[in-house]
């Protein structure tokens, strides 16, 4: 398997795992269906975002990260979970701090993916 390949896997997993976990352990955060195939799809397309599209959100961003010391990165990531809200009516994210501590899980697990 090559390494881009094998990250791409890994996020993926991540994905998954970050929507599932939030939806278990943030108060506010929600799931709304007992299908997993509805959870594997948004994990799917969580990956997919975090390996295709932020990237190129990183390169654009590349100015406002080095002036906020990259803690614009949490803004990007705050916009991507909100992009799943949005795109997922089963994924239900209710309020500023849910989605803050959505944010920080979703950033944790990619970088843990992106590191192993």
């Amino acid at each position: 398997m090559t390494n881009h390949l094998r990250r791409l896997v890994l996020q993926i997993i991540a994905g998954i795992a970050s929507i599932w976990l939030a939806s278990e352990l943030i108060e506010g955060v929600s799931f709304k269906t007992e299908v997993i195939e509805t959870l594997l799809i948004a994990g799917l397309v969580l990956g997919f975002i975090n390996f295709f599209i932020k990237p190129i959100l990183n390169l654009i961003t590349l100015p406002l990260r080095i002036i906020t010391l990259g803690l614009f990165s949490l803004v990007i990531n705050a916009g991507i979970v909100w992009l799943m809200d949005v795109l997922f009516l089963e994924f239900e994210v209710i309020g500023f701090y849910p989605l803050f501590w959505t944010t920080i899980l979703v950033w944790s697990l990619s970088l843990i993916a992106s590191r192993i």
